[in-house]
């Protein structure tokens, strides 16, 4: 364990908690909406910052991906040790969720080990008193030696009040004193200490945490030893073997033990229990996550999600279309149509209807439902009830996380493979990923199919997407056969979305597109009415005519499909424009439109996902699952031609 010896002349504190805490809305209260604050845990592993000025002090604000132990071997884990290790002055501000009191103060207990400086936010306490808990902070500060701060961040109550104790902390640092464990634990960690101060490392500059951490064998306290020193690690490996005989379990057992019973202790010393607050909380999950009246909820506020989203995307789009239209149509009968400005002009404009009449009437609405079924707590209820359906096809339960962030963005649902527990389960987990339809797709989905073909047909697509998901990933896990183990997925309280926070994420998780994608868009756009007007367009339509001939689609959907590679929405915005109409059923047949929707939809993710497929999986993979979404999508839409006919 090496630590960073550069100096930050800003003073840094670092939220520190357990899933579902806190963190977030607390890093939000102060900093702004710049973190999304998710109701879902498991699903981040990188870390947010933001400078924040306080009582005239400016300092570093970091929010870490919550974590259950700070011991973990998880991403997120790996993810808070390397942070807390390269910024050995941050005061920590451990956020604790006081209905879940004992719980927490097991991550406590092994952060006030740390010996660093540390406020304790206990948080949540309006969910603690309707659970009936009353918790007497005062007498928790007495005996953590630490300072603990009641908060109930959603309602920004007590936030004030955590940072002018943590800017207290700051300027007069003052160590927190671990409380001791059982005799036999101290006599194991005193003889280690000493062996240790004999030895005087320079790397060790607190030996009791040390000996705590080689008597767990924590690798990145092992690993800076010298192994050669046979003294050391046999006084090590004397008081591990006599902690294992005398307690019959390991020695980081045994410790974990420790901690869990001075948790409850902690806990019963400092709360009084009542009779909790009833309330329709406690009984809606008795519905929501029944064996069968669960899932027809679940098909019913799917069902909803979608036909709400269609209706108001389909209510917008076709007005916005005209407007544009009608302004194309000015232009070329000002300027003509045959000149390079009037091309240039035109492609602009297009590019900015597609942005303004297609996307943003579908996204905007998808990504705020997305938030509050999040923030309402369903999100992780519908990965509970998937848990089962995900071990029928070879998965590790939590592969359905990744799965659900996927609806949103593929990005951040490849990033949470990470989670998984091998190699194994991640590239599953991260083909099944590729193919669900992200925000983008669907505004594909809504807007071509949806729109002219109607909703209906829509959430068929959708219903079919879930199918083949499942058929891909029962074929992947049959090649690569595992025994996946089950799924630890905490379920959080329903909790009431506020409106502030449910259009903060939004603007979060849309200012991808408006500001990266719809300028792309419409240089796009730009690029390919220039192609148009110097006939390069038509080099490219060839180069990919035995694809679209394949796939009985015209010619000049050749070029929209390059575009989908670096966005997927830019399909259909350039479909439109390469076809020289906003009314594309005017030009397609229902089967046709049917056919490029699925296409698109399945086939090679756009270039950002590429980019982290290749980070987290490795090239080598992230290239064997490209082209196995391809090779599906010619399949599909082969089928689809040949098959829709019969139907439709």
């Amino acid at each position: 364990m090496e630590l960073d010896k550069n100096k930050t002349t800003t003073p840094e504190i670092v939220l520190v908690g357990q899933p579902n805490c806190g963190k977030s809305t607390i890093f939000n209260q102060v900093a702004g909406y710049r973190s999304i604050a998710t109701n879902f845990s498991g699903a981040t592993v990188a870390f947010t910052s933001s400078l924040i000025t306080n009582s005239g002090r400016t300092f570093e604000l970091v929010d870490l991906p919550g974590i259950y132990s700070f011991l973990g071997m998880d991403a997120a884990s790996r993810e808070c040790k390397e942070f807390l290790n390269t910024h050995p002055s941050a005061l920590i501000i451990n956020v604790v969720d006081a209905s879940l009191l004992s719980r927490s103060l097991e991550l406590t207990l092994q952060l006030i080990e740390l010996g660093r400086p540390m406020v304790m936010c206990l948080n949540m306490m309006d969910e603690a008193e309707r659970k009936g808990a009353v918790i007497d902070a005062g007498k928790l500060s007495t005996l953590l030696s630490v300072p603990v701060i009641p908060t109930i961040a959603a309602k920004g109550s007590g936030i004030d009040k955590l940072f002018q104790s943590a800017l207290e902390i700051i300027t007069h640092p003052a160590r927190p004193i671990a409380p001791k464990m059982s005799r036999h634990v101290e006599e194991a960690v005193k003889a280690v200490s000493a062996r240790l101060s004999e030895d005087n490392r320079h790397e060790i500059n607190d030996h009791r945490l040390w000996a705590i951490r080689l008597l767990e064998d924590q690798p990145d306290f092992a690993a800076p030893l010298n192994h050669h020193n046979r003294n050391l690690l046999s006084v090590i490996k004397h008081w591990q073997n006599k902690l294992e005989k005398d307690h019959g379990q390991s020695a980081d057992s045994v410790i974990a033990a420790e901690r869990h019973a001075l948790s409850m202790h902690l806990a019963e010393q400092v709360s009084t229990v009542r009779h909790p607050i009833r309330s329709w909380r406690s009984q809606v999950d008795k519905f929501i996550m029944h064996p069968i009246a669960g899932y027809l909820i679940l098909i019913t506020v799917l069902y909803s999600f979608f036909v709400v989203i269609f209706k108001l995307g389909a209510f917008l789009e076709q007005p916005v279309l005209e407007l544009f239209s009608a302004g194309t149509v000015y232009i070329e009968t000002v300027m003509g149509n045959d000149s390079l400005l009037a091309h240039s002009i035109i492609g602009i404009i297009q590019g900015l209807a597609g942005g303004t009449a297609i996307v943003l009437p579908y996204l905007l609405p998808f990504l705020m439902a997305m938030a509050f079924l999040e923030d309402i707590g369903y999100l992780p209820r519908i990965a509970f009830l998937m848990d089962n359906f995900m071990h029928r096809i070879g998965l590790h339960g939590t592969a359905v996380i990744p799965g659900i962030l996927g609806y949103g963005c593929t990005v951040p649902a490849v990033m949470a493979t990470r989670i998984l527990p091998s190699a194994r389960d991640r590239f599953i987990a991260a083909v099944a990923a590729l193919l669900v339809p992200c925000s983008a797709r669907m505004t594909i989905i809504l807007g071509l199919v949806g729109f002219y073909l109607g909703g209906k047909m829509a959430f068929a697509i959708y219903l079919f997407n879930i199918v083949v998901i499942t058929l891909v990933g029962t074929l992947l896990a049959r090649l690569m056969p595992s025994d996946s183990p089950g799924m630890i997925l905490e379920i959080p309280p329903y909790q009431r979305p506020r409106l502030k926070a449910l259009v903060a994420k939004t603007w979060l998780r849309s200012k991808d597109f408006l500001l990266f994608a719809w300028p792309i868009l419409i240089v796009g756009s730009l690029v390919l009415s220039l192609s148009e007007a110097y006939h390069w367009d038509h080099t490219i339509n060839e180069i990919l005519s035995p694809l679209t001939k394949l796939l009985d689609l015209p010619l000049e959907t050749g070029t929209t499909l390059i575009f989908g590679i670096l966005r997927k929405e830019l399909s259909m915005i350039m479909l439109m424009q390469a076809l020289g109409t906003t009314d594309v059923a005017s030009v397609m047949s229902s089967v046709q439109l049917i056919v490029f929707t699925l296409f698109v939809v399945f086939y090679f993710p756009c270039l950002a996902t590429f980019g982290v497929l290749s980070r987290e999986l490795g090239w080598g993979r992230a290239a064997i699952a490209s082209m196995i979404t391809l090779i599906l999508a010619i399949i599909i839409g082969v089928g689809a031609r040949f098959m829709l006919p019969l139907f439709i």
